[in-house]
C-alpha cells in the first residue's frame, strides 16, 4: 500500500483541502440529472459553465466566476440544445468560446459576451453535425488553434477545426475511429480520452476496458494493454513522467488505479486497490507539482499523490473528506489560482443534494504566503497556442507556450484592445472588476463603451446568413425548441386534485347517461 510510503519526505505532504463557505459558493444550480460519466462543469479565470437540468431540450449555466451566492432561477442560460446537454469544456486559448455536446448528436460552439449572459443565449457560433447519434466526449487540443475532438455513440471519433468557413461544419479535418464494413468495434466507443503534452498521442478507454494509445492524425492504434485483472474505465497522461494513469476496477469489483508505461502497456508499473465502492474514479494531476487527485462520483472524499518516476512511483499524502457527495467536478487553470494565498489546485464540486457548486482550494500552508513562492509555481501552460490547426495537421509538433504566474510578471496580452475617443484602454477580458483609482461615472463609461464593442464583436462572429437553426431536412427548427423552463413553473397536481378530477368526470358521465 501507498500509505506508508506517505513517511518519507515531500513538501507537498501539508498540503490540505479548504471548503468555501455558502456564500462563496453558487447556490440554487439546479444540477443536471443526466447519469453520464461525465463533470458536467468547466472552469477558466473569467467564469464557471454548469450543466444544469431543464425541462425541454437542453442548457447549461454560465456564471461569472465571482458571482457567488444564491443564483436566482430566472437567470439567464445557453439553451441552443434540443437534447440534454451532456459536457461543456472552454477552449483553452479564448476564455469566452465553449464547446458543448449533446444528445441532440451536434457539437455546438459558443461565444460568451465579456460582461456574462444579459439574456438566454440561443445562437450558437458553430454546429458541427456529423454524428448520428449521441455526443457524449469533448476534448479540446492541448498546443493547437481551434482543434475539438468529439466521440458518439454512433462509434465514431472525430477531429474538428472550428475555424472553418461556415455556421454549420459538415464534415472534420480527422476521422480518427469509424465503424468499417457495418461492424462496430467495441475499441471506437470510448469511455475517456487524454492528449499528451504536445497533442501527438491520445489515450484512450473503451467499452471493453482496455487502455489504448492512438496517434490521432493517421487514426492508427500504437498499443494496447492486455492486463485482464484491470477494467480500466478512465485514463490520463502523466505529461513530463512518460506515463499513463487508468483508474477502473479489479477481478474483485474492487476500485483501482493502474500505472503505465506510456511506451509499453503490456504490463502496468503499479496497480492498487482503493476501496470497494462503485462510483467511477475521476483521476486529475498537476505537471507542475507531480500531484495526483482521485475523486469518485458519488463520494465526499478527494485522495492526493505524489508521483515520481522512480518506484515506489506513487506516494500517498493526504485526503479531504466531506459528508456532501459529488456528482461532478470542475478545474480551475494554474493561471485562475490565488498564488499569493499558496493555492496549487482548485476543484468546484457538483453537490446535487444541496443545489450546490462548491470552490474547494487545496493551500499549501506557508509562513510567508505574501512573498510569491517560485518552488510552487513554475511555468505553466498559458492560455496562448503553440501551433495553428494547419501547422499540426501537417505534422508539426510543440510544447505548450508556458507562462509565469508571478504577479510582478506582467505577460503577453493575447486580447486585442480597444481604442475609445480618449485613448487606449484595457483588454476586454481584464474588465470584469474595475481598477483601482477609477471613480465610478468613468467606470461606468468604461463599461458601456466595452458592452458596445463586445455587441458589434458579436454581429461580426453571427452574420445574417447564419445556418445555426439547420436541420438535416432542410428545415427551420420552431422557436419552442430552444425555450428553457418557464420563468415561473406551475406545480403538479397533488393526489387530492387528481382524484378530485377523476370524481367530477365519473359524476359528469352519470348524468348525461341518466338525462
Amino acid at each position: 500500500m501507498s500509505w506508508c510510503s506517505s513517511l518519507r519526505g515531500s513538501k507537498f505532504r501539508h498540503v490540505f483541502g479548504k471548503a468555501a463557505t455558502r456564500e462563496h459558493s453558487y447556490d440554487g444550480v439546479p444540477i443536471t440529472h443526466s447519469v453520464h460519466d461525465n463533470h458536467y462543469c468547466s472552469a477558466n479565470p473569467c467564469f464557471i459553465a454548469v450543466v444544469t437540468e431543464c425541462t425541454a431540450g437542453g442548457c447549461f449555466l454560465v456564471l461569472p466566476i465571482h458571482h457567488t451566492g444564491r443564483v436566482v432561477p430566472q437567470h439567464p442560460r445557453v439553451c441552443g440544445h434540443r437534447g440534454r446537454v451532456l459536457d461543456v469544456k472552454w477552449n483553452p486559448f479564448d476564455d469566452y468560446s465553449i464547446a458543448s455536446c449533446s444528445e441532440d448528436c451536434t457539437v455546438k460552439i459558443w461565444d460568451i459576451p465579456a460582461f456574462g449572459l444579459q439574456q438566454n443565449l440561443t445562437k450558437a457560433r458553430k454546429t458541427l453535425v456529423a454524428h448520428s447519434r449521441r455526443v457524449a466526449i469533448i476534448e479540446w487540443h492541448p498546443t493547437a488553434e481551434n482543434l475539438l475532438l468529439s466521440s458518439a455513440y454512433d462509434y465514431k471519433v472525430l477531429l474538428w477545426d472550428i475555424s472553418q468557413a461556415g455556421a454549420v461544419i459538415l464534415y472534420p479535418v480527422r476521422v480518427i475511429l469509424m465503424p468499417v464494413h457495418h461492424r462496430y468495434p467495441s475499441e471506437a466507443l470510448l469511455l475517456s480520452v487524454s492528449f499528451n503534452s504536445d497533442g501527438s498521442r491520445l489515450a484512450v478507454t473503451s467499452k471493453d476496458r482496455r487502455v489504448r494509445v492512438l496517434d490521432p492524425r493517421a487514426g492508427k492504434i500504437l498499443q494496447v494493454s492486455s492486463w485482464k485483472s484491470h477494467r480500466a474505465n478512465k485514463v490520463l497522461y502523466i505529461n513530463g513522467l512518460k506515463m499513463l494513469l487508468s483508474t477502473g476496477s479489479s477481478s474483485w469489483r474492487h476500485r483501482q488505479m493502474v500505472l503505465w508505461d506510456a511506451e509499453d502497456l503490456s504490463e502496468p508499473l503499479y496497480e492498487e486497490d482503493l476501496d470497494g465502492s462503485a462510483g467511477v474514479l475521476f483521476p486529475f494531476y498537476d505537471p507542475d507539482t507531480h500531484m495526483l487527485y482521485l475523486a469518485g462520483k458519488g463520494d465526499g472524499n478527494i485522495r492526493f499523490y505524489e508521483l515520481s518516476a522512480e518506484k515506489p512511483f506513487i506516494s500517498f499524502l493526504n485526503e479531504y473528506r466531506s459528508v456532501l457527495p459529488q456528482k461532478g467536478l470542475g478545474v480551475m487553470p494554474k493561471r485562475g489560482l490565488n498564488v499569493m494565498g499558496c493555492e496549487v489546485f482548485r476543484f468546484y464540486r457538483l453537490i446535487a443534494v444541496k443545489d450546490l457548486v462548491g470552490p474547494l482550494s487545496m493551500t499549501m500552508p506557508r509562513k510567508k504566503s505574501e512573498v510569491f513562492q517560485e518552488d510552487l509555481y513554475p511555468p505553466t501552460a498559458g492560455n496562448q497556442a503553440a501551433v495553428t490547426a494547419r501547422e499540426w495537421l501537417l505534422g508539426i509538433n510543440r510544447d505548450p507556450v508556458l507562462m509565469s504566474l508571478n504577479p510582478e510578471i506582467k505577460p503577453e496580452n493575447p486580447y486585442a484592445e480597444v481604442c475609445t475617443a480618449s485613448g487606449r484602454l484595457s483588454p476586454i477580458g481584464f474588465m470584469l472588476a474595475p481598477p483601482a483609482g477609477v471613480e465610478t461615472e468613468d467606470q461606468d463609461f468604461i463599461e458601456l463603451a466595452f458592452l458596445e464593442e463586445q455587441l458589434s464583436y458579436q454581429d461580426a462572429k453571427d452574420p445574417e446568413d447564419d445556418l445555426s437553426e439547420w436541420q438535416p431536412d432542410g428545415t427551420q427548427l420552431p422557436l419552442w425548441t430552444h425555450c428553457c423552463e418557464p420563468l415561473v413553473t406551475p406545480p403538479p397536481p397533488s393526489d387530492q386534485e387528481v382524484r378530485g378530477c377523476s370524481i367530477k368526470r365519473h359524476g359528469t358521465k352519470r348524468r348525461s347517461r341518466k338525462l
